[in-house]
């Protein structure tokens, strides 16, 4: 058997101290020149350990991909979600988003991310995933359909950017969870 050179991607769960700066990369890269994130300025690395405090405090995923097989390589893309609107009565909601970096687009991640987003939403017992998408994101609207979620509504002119309105499109995913639905 001969040690083979060729490199399989791995799902690992996120950290600060391991992917902040490859995320912080991934979502600075959308935000200066891209509208699938609605924000103006490159965000700090201050910010990045903010973030993840809110995912943890949560109990919300970050995961990725790394290129390879020991879970040290870099990271092509992560996906998350977290609170939908801070209510009690949306617990079982959440908003979800996944970043394929630059470099690594069109080769199938957004869509394992997506499908891995989805099985961690199950298994923490969530009802409805929502991705709030740029209407003019038309990859992202196609991957999102083909993995089962449904068109609920336009946001119409919800953000400026690049001296433009940008509407925002809602899909969503209902999933059969959580078996005991409780109020309170």
């Amino acid at each position: 058997m001969r040690a083979s050179t060729h490199h399989t991607m791995q799902l690992i769960d996120c950290t600060l101290e391991a992917h902040g700066e490859a995320i912080l990369a991934i979502l600075n890269d959308a935000i200066v020149r891209t509208t699938a994130l609605y924000d103006y300025k490159p965000r700090s690395m201050d910010s990045m350990s903010t973030w993840f405090q809110a995912k943890r405090a949560g109990g919300f995923p970050v995961i990725g991909f790394v290129d390879d097989d020991d879970g040290q390589g870099e990271l092509l893309g992560f996906a998350s979600y977290g609170t939908f609107r801070n209510f009690p009565a949306f617990k079982y909601t959440v908003e979800h988003s996944v970043y394929v970096h630059h470099a690594h687009r069109g080769k199938g991640l957004g869509r394992k991310l997506l499908q891995a987003i989805i099985e961690r939403a199950r298994a923490q017992q969530v009802h409805v995933m929502v991705g709030a998408i740029d209407a003019t994101n038309s990859g992202s609207i196609a991957l999102h359909e083909q993995l089962g979620f449904k068109p609920c509504g336009v946001v119409q002119q919800a953000g400026f950017k690049f001296r433009r309105w940008l509407d925002l499109a809602l899909y969503q995913l209902i999933l059969e969870t959580p078996e005991q639905p409780v109020d309170g």
